[in-house]
């Protein structure tokens, strides 16, 4: 087992994992302190537990939009939609 240290507003959060996932880990939490980090100088500091959710929120976002797309691209264009215009740019909570 490893330990994989997140620092985020100057506290750091410690994860255990197996060796082989100590990277994806590190790139994930990279990912997610990006995003944190994007609110909080949009934002200002709203509090850790807020900027969390939102930031869960627009992580959660991209999935449903990259789900979608995999959807589409599986089945194919619908006759609803313009097939010239990406999936993501059509549906997006946070536009």
């Amino acid at each position: 087992m490893a330990d994989v240290a997140i620092n985020f507003n100057g506290r750091s959060y410690r994860f255990a994992c197996g060796d082989n996932e100590v990277q994806r880990l590190e790139e994930i939490a990279k990912y997610l302190t990006g995003k944190l980090e994007a609110l909080t100088r949009e934002h200002g500091n709203i509090g850790d537990e807020r900027l969390m959710l939102m930031a869960a929120l627009l992580v959660a976002d991209e999935l449903f939009d990259a789900r979608a797309d995999i959807d589409e691209l599986l089945q194919g264009p619908s006759d609803k939609t313009d097939s010239t215009e990406p999936a993501a740019t059509r549906r997006t909570a946070f536009g």
